[in-house]
């Protein structure tokens, strides 16, 4: 089966298996996560970033393929997860620009593209590490250009891709040593496989049978943030929403668009802003989408239609909601006088004055989330290894402070990306303080000064985050051997800044072992947070350990609640 071009049914039908195969290897992926522990979830991310994608490119279906991936490269953007769904997101919103003006591609092109997003996704990672999904990447792209020079077909073409990807996933471990160490292939780069997989069959036409999306099920409680809206538009009057109409749509840059007119995302915020509210602005290289509440539609729309054609509006009436809502929460008083109304609520109300700062953590565990809100973080999302928020979410939460300047905390190494994306995407000063772990999220927090400006804050919390050192418990999923330090499945491991420290079949020496290496003579506090698994005896044995040997440190042992590690050590000189 030949195909000289492709167009954008193709891709649709392309990304619709990809999509699928993904999801059908997602613990495949996942078990190759390097660190043996209970919430390895690169599959879990890869997956969710190329669904949000799908999603969004079924709402948005097309024959023209520029159009197509232009679609799918925006729902990747805003549902990428983890380092690997921001990877994979550069990835096609590289090959969405080089195909943006085109209605179908040929070899050539399509070989362009995909070394396009290579080119995109290289730029978008700060210190690019080689022997990841990356490399992978990159070496089918360059397989891809090379045998586009010899062939038309572009079901060859994307043969001789997958099957470099192979390759290069299988050279991986020589690349990067802890994959060596380790004995598995790179995660991210076995998805990209998946994905390419997806792509061939679909080339192919095997296997290619409707792929219906998946009813999305909500998050389990422990990892979602929760709040009932109606309790918040209960206590506001309908008449009170001043921007009453929630409008979204899509400029398309250049379109139609008025002689002389050059658009500039800040200037058309300041417009925005003239009569709305809640405006978010996000530029790609030819299309722009606008949300925001505004009291004068038309006049939105007249200044948006210099700049190009507009097009998939949404417009609601915010009181016509209300109303609704309230309408609903009535009837519900009525049949339930217990309801309570009285707790507070996430939604950010209409008057509510905007804040000069504000923070955003990323966090589980209830205990945890007190212990963050009583240092001044306004928003907490929730998530971390097992559960990466999404770009989207992030946005959200940003929002959420209704504050000018934002610092946000990721606590996890596998977030920060995706808070760096989420910054490019709203339309106040964020600072994406790189925090790693929850130690470090609540030490750089704490150093917050108000009389101190936005730069010297920012820069104060990046400094106190080595102030800390961070140590985990947690348990093995299997067998394997990494620094050294040989694993058993079912053994409790001990974790230091991201190294493994020991593996032990007993919890209490694992602890101990990670308490001595962590303590040096100048240390002074010692927090501990057990999680949900951790036992009361065992609890009380650390703590008179720590109490007999250690008597010089303070130590403080609060209830985190997390989940998958007992127990979470912090220690500051």
């Amino acid at each position: 089966m030949s195909k000289v071009f492709i167009d954008g049914q193709d891709f649709i039908k392309m990304i619709t298996v990809s999509t699928q195969r993904l999801a059908e290897e997602v613990e495949t992926v996942n078990a190759l996560n390097v660190f043996p522990v209970p919430d390895g979830d690169t599959g879990i991310n890869m997956s969710m970033t190329l669904t949000s994608g799908n999603e969004y490119l079924r709402e948005n279906m097309s024959d023209h393929i520029g159009h197509c991936a232009a679609a799918f490269s925006k729902g990747l953007l805003m549902g990428a997860r983890g380092n690997s769904g921001v990877i994979l997101s550069q990835l096609f919103r590289g090959f969405a620009t080089a195909v943006s003006d085109k209605e179908k591609i040929n070899s050539e092109q399509f070989a362009a593209a995909l070394q396009k997003g290579v080119d995109m996704a290289y730029q978008a990672v700060v210190k690019p590490v080689e022997g990841t999904i990356l490399t992978v990447s990159k070496s089918s792209a360059k397989a891809g250009v090379q045998a586009a020079k010899y062939h038309e077909d572009i079901l060859e073409v994307m043969s001789e891709v997958y099957q470099e990807s192979g390759v290069a996933l299988a050279k991986t471990p020589d690349q990067l040593a802890v994959l060596k160490q380790v004995g598995v292939v790179d995660s991210g780069g076995q998805g990209l496989v998946f994905i390419y997989e997806g792509f061939m069959k679909a080339l192919s036409g095997k296997e290619v049978d409707d792929f219906i999306i998946p009813e999305k099920k909500p998050l389990s409680q422990q990892f979602k943030k929760t709040f009932d809206p109606m309790k918040a538009q209960s206590q506001l009057a309908t008449e009170d929403i001043e921007f009453l109409y929630d409008m979204e749509f899509f400029i398309d840059i250049g379109a139609g668009k008025v002689s002389g007119s050059t658009f500039d995302a800040d200037i058309f915020r300041q417009q925005l802003a003239e009569d709305g509210d809640s405006i978010l602005v996000i530029q790609d290289e030819d299309f722009v989408k606008v949300h925001v509440h505004s009291r004068k539609p038309g006049d939105v729309f007249n200044y948006a239609i210099q700049y190009g054609e507009l097009s998939r509006f949404q417009i609601e009436n915010m009181r016509e909601q209300h109303r609704d809502i309230v309408e609903v929460k009535s009837i519900d008083v009525e049949s339930n006088n217990s309801a309570d109304t009285s707790e507070g609520s996430s939604v950010v109300e209409a008057n509510e004055a905007r804040q000069p700062y504000g923070m955003v953590a990323v966090a589980v565990g209830e205990g945890i989330k007190e212990v963050l809100q009583s240092i001044g973080v306004d928003v907490i999302l929730s998530g971390g290894q097992t559960m990466n928020p999404s770009t989207e979410e992030i946005v959200q939460a940003i929002k959420e402070t209704n504050a000018d300047q934002v610092f946000v905390f990721p606590n996890n190494s596998n977030i920060i990306m995706a808070a760096q994306q989420a910054k490019e995407l709203v339309d106040v000063d964020v600072a994406v303080i790189p925090t790693k772990t929850i130690s470090q999220g609540m030490v750089s927090a704490l150093v917050f000064q108000e009389h101190l400006d936005f730069t010297e804050n920012m820069e104060q919390m990046k400094e106190a985050i080595s102030t800390v050192k961070s140590g985990q418990i947690t348990h093995a999923v299997r067998d394997t051997e990494i620094d050294g330090v040989a694993i058993k499945e079912g053994d409790y491991l001990a974790i230091e800044d991201g190294s493994i420290i020991t593996a032990e079949s007993n919890i209490v020496d694992a602890v101990k072992h990670l308490i001595d290496h962590m303590i040096v003579n100048e240390d002074e506090i010692m927090t501990i947070f057990t999680g949900e698994d951790a036992e009361e005896e065992t609890t009380k044995e650390l703590t008179s350990y720590i109490e007999e040997k250690y008597e010089d440190i303070e130590l403080d042992v609060l209830e985190g609640g997390q989940p998958l590690y007992p127990y979470l050590l912090s220690i500051e000189s």
